[in-house]
């Protein structure tokens, strides 16, 4: 359980500084949006918090997965060793739902 919170931590300190990146960007766009239409500044916050979202929870997720699956993994290789570079391949498809997390936060973040 103890790594479940380091891989938390670590994800979360990659995921603020991915946010900040992403609400700089939404800052400046949606300061040229207020003054160009006021109406489309509100779809422009949406699309910012909605980046927000998928990143912050894809990584949540992400963390947690790869907490259970990892310690599973290595109490299942600690009983029988070849069992440890197939559920390796376990552990990366859960951290691949964090990488579809940030590419679906860049793709909306280009819709700005």
């Amino acid at each position: 359980m103890r790594t479940f919170y380091h891989q938390a931590v670590v994800t979360t300190g990659i995921c603020a500084l991915s946010l900040a990146a992403v609400a700089a960007q939404a800052t400046e766009n949606v300061a040229g949006a207020l003054l160009a239409d006021p109406s489309s500044m509100y779809a422009k916050i949406g699309l910012g918090a909605a980046a927000a979202f998928a990143i912050g929870l894809s990584v949540c997720g992400a963390a947690y997965a790869v907490g259970r699956i990892g310690s599973a993994a290595l109490g299942a290789a600690a009983e029988k060793p070849e069992l440890l570079t197939r559920s390796l391949l376990f552990v990366a498809l859960a951290e691949g739902l964090a990488v579809l997390g940030f590419v679906i936060a860049i793709m909306l973040v280009q819709k700005m």
